[in-house]
């Protein structure tokens, strides 16, 4: 069914940019009905080689199959309502806020925002040590999505972490003190590190970011002792064909190379990072990792619209000792809108047409739900958990998507569902062995693809090749409530077996954070209101809730120190979509992020925000040209709104340059956007890119967003 070219119609005729409404589109398998739980479809694992301590919480996903269930019950379905505040740590800053604790013997360890770690008593919330590993402000330019970190790994009395510029730096636990770091990218291209190390056995296992401003990505795992390097595999070819000495010379040969044509991804390195989902799988002795999007997003610029161009959106199976390739399952053939496969990849052994199959299951951004053998990477089913208009289904027999007409954008552009921000992100997934249920939170977002006209490839820009100014949002606050009103989040508990919904809770808003299963019977979510839940894992009823203030975007955990069970989960509102859209809880004062550990019979209680009247517009006298407006509208949308927001309208993450003084200030203006008088605050200047008269014209655009 392709009802694109109707929606694209009313799209234009409504004139409100990415209005939801007109996505009708869904397909079998979305079902909204609650379904029974299906335990008896789950096999047991190895339970020596998956292993995890009720008490703490040693590995980013709980244990290697990052399942993340806590076996502890104390808090339950029946004790739940006397959950209260037991301790909170205020961190120093109102970025975003992504990761999972880490606890090990009754400590918890966190990463923050801009790379810093702390240690933190688990029973008491007192601050044990703090390590900041001087992540450089100007550093901020090259995240797409912000200055988060999303955790930390762990081995014999040693962190690691993957620091945002592209370092992996060995923490002695104890003291908080570097043991050793090395330098895991080339610091003259922007690369980024945002996602948790992984362990193989003695190996640390670390990817990175930055596909979008032109980058070829890779893994690469180094000894946990000494930080040597012991393989490298890259996801794309060289630009050149040549080989690079590393583990998937061979594999990129006989299988990558191939796929790709001439096109601008030999300007930009091709893209294919991996920042975020990387799993041991220490059952067949294989690390998987889930490979991102393309540099420039629309194949058609960056291949001639030919070839599969592996192994962008896939995933990847590599032997965990050397690196070599294994398997690979692409999930998006010849990727074109940033449908990444850089999603959680969650390990399971489940029962499936009689058999027990050895399986990886991910909800990747696309809007499928793909459950896959892990011995082979053969497609074992999959079916869309939101409604979709891409696709109609994917074929099981070639394992390849069905493509609708309009998934394939040309200039005149199509709305699709999902957008960039995805089905599902990053937002880590849970699953619960007593209901066979996987738990993850899910968002409709559409977006207008067109193919950019006059694209040019820029070092340390955005490549994306789509642009559309529909996908402005309005200035007008009813049309922003309305648009704000349609877009939707939930978090679903999906059936894997059955590929089907079992239930669904509505959250206010796309961006809610990753969950949390345990034996108790119960899952835990944050919002992007700050709403922190707990809901009943078999039926999806809401239990318990606590409003952290500020929207609740990090991972829970549970874990037990002094004979009581602990949640933990950290506050605070950034990430890409807090970053670049205004279309969160509509909160203008962002207070710094918390850490917040709750325990039956906590009685602690948040501070009470002050009250903060919103600056006003800045009045600017200087008159601009039609011209000077449209010619800063391009390089704000496709440059500046990224931190920003769209249309010049801040979520509050990053300021409100409308109500910014320099606005009315020409050459002050010129010495942050071009000379990077604020880089030390994490604003880097942009001499390589805008010319005064451009910077004179961004200030036109934001000038005319202001009246």
């Amino acid at each position: 069914m392709d009802t694109s070219a109707r929606a694209y119609r009313k799209y234009h005729a409504l004139g409100m940019p990415l209005l939801v409404a007109v996505l009708t589109v869904a397909l079998a398998g979305c079902q909204k009905s609650p379904g029974a739980a299906n335990a008896e479809s789950v096999a047991p694992m190895d339970g020596a080689l998956f292993a995890q301590d009720p008490a703490n919480w040693t590995v980013h996903g709980g244990n290697h199959a990052e399942q993340r269930f806590s076996p502890l019950t104390e808090i339950n379905g029946d004790t739940v309502a006397d959950l209260g505040l037991a301790w909170t740590v205020e961190l120093d800053t109102a970025r975003g806020q992504e990761t999972t604790p880490l606890v090990i013997n009754g400590i918890v360890y966190l990463s923050t925002a801009w790379s810093k770690v702390v240690a933190i008593d688990g029973a008491s919330g007192k601050v044990l040590w703090q390590f900041d590993p001087q992540i450089p402000g100007a550093k901020g330019r090259d995240g797409c999505c912000d200055v988060v970190n999303r955790g930390l790994a762990y081995r014999d009395g040693r962190l690691f972490l993957g620091a945002f510029d592209g370092r992996l730096i060995a923490i002695d636990a104890k003291s908080g003190s570097k043991v050793w770091e090395v330098q895991t990218t080339d610091t003259s291209k922007p690369y980024t590190i945002t996602g948790a190390p992984r362990l193989a056995g003695n190996l640390v296992l670390i990817g990175n970011g930055g596909a979008e401003l032109g980058v070829r990505g890779y893994v690469s795992a180094y000894d946990a002792g000494t930080g040597k390097l012991a393989w490298r595999f890259y996801t794309v070819p060289r630009p050149d064909g040549k080989p690079d000495g590393a583990a998937s010379d061979a594999v990129l040969a006989a299988k990558a190379n191939a796929t790709w044509f001439d096109g601008a991804w030999k300007q930009t390195g091709g893209g294919g990072t991996v920042w975020d989902a990387i799993v041991y799988d220490p059952e067949l002795d294989q690390v998987l990792i889930g490979v991102g999007n393309g540099t420039p997003w629309n194949h058609t610029l960056r291949s001639g619209g030919k070839g599969d161009n592996l192994f962008l959106s896939s995933i990847v199976a590599l032997d965990a000792k050397t690196g070599a390739y294994r398997w690979h399952y692409q999930v998006n053939p010849g990727e074109s809108w940033d449908y990444t496969a850089t999603q959680p990849i969650m390990l399971a052994n489940l029962r499936i047409g009689g058999k027990v199959r050895k399986v990886a299951m991910q909800a990747p951004k696309n809007g499928f739900f793909y459950v896959v053998d892990r011995s082979n990477g053969r497609l074992i089913s999959a079916r869309n958990f939101v409604p979709v208009n891409w696709a109609t289904g994917i074929d099981l027999k070639s394992g390849r998507p069905i493509e609708t007409r309009a998934a394939r954008y040309g200039p005149e552009g199509s709305l699709l569902l999902p957008s960039a921000f995805g089905a599902h992100n990053w937002y880590p997934m849970a699953f619960s062995p007593a209901t066979g249920l996987v738990y993850f939170p899910v968002q409709e977002v559409p977006m207008i693809y067109a193919q950019e006209h006059g694209f040019v490839a820029r070092p340390h820009a955005f490549n994306l090749g789509t642009y559309s100014e529909k996908n402005i949002l309005p200035a007008d606050p009813a049309a922003m409530a309305r648009l704000r009103a349609g877009l939707k989040g939930a978090l679903i508990a999906w059936d894997p077996v059955q590929q089907k919904q079992a239930w669904r809770a509505e959250q206010p808003g796309p961006a809610s954070g990753g969950a949390l299963a345990t034996a108790g019977g119960l899952v835990f979510e944050g919002n992007i209101t700050g709403t922190f839940k707990a809901f009943d894992a078999r039926s999806g009823q809401t239990r318990w809730q606590f409003q952290a203030q500020t929207a609740v975007q990090g991972s829970p955990v549970s874990y037990a120190v002094g004979g009581h069970q602990y949640v933990v989960v950290v506050s605070g509102y950034g990430g890409g979509y807090g970053l670049s859209t205004p279309l969160g809880d509509g909160t203008r004062h962002r207070p710094n992020g918390r850490v917040l550990a709750f325990r039956l019979d906590g009685k602690e209680t948040l501070p009470a925000l002050p009250e903060e009247a919103l600056a006003p517009f800045t009045p600017v006298a200087d008159a601009f040209t039609p011209a000077q407006v449209d010619s800063g509208r391009r390089n704000f949308e496709t440059t500046c709104a990224w931190c920003h927001g769209s249309g010049a309208q801040s979520s509050g993450v990053a300021p409100d340059l409308r109500r910014s003084p320099l606005l009315a200030d020409r050459q002050a203006w010129r010495a942050v956007v071009i000379d990077g008088a604020l880089a030390g605050q994490g604003m880097a200047g942009f001499p390589d890119l805008f010319s005064p008269a451009d910077a004179e014209a961004l200030r036109a655009y934001v000038t005319s967003r202001t009246r």
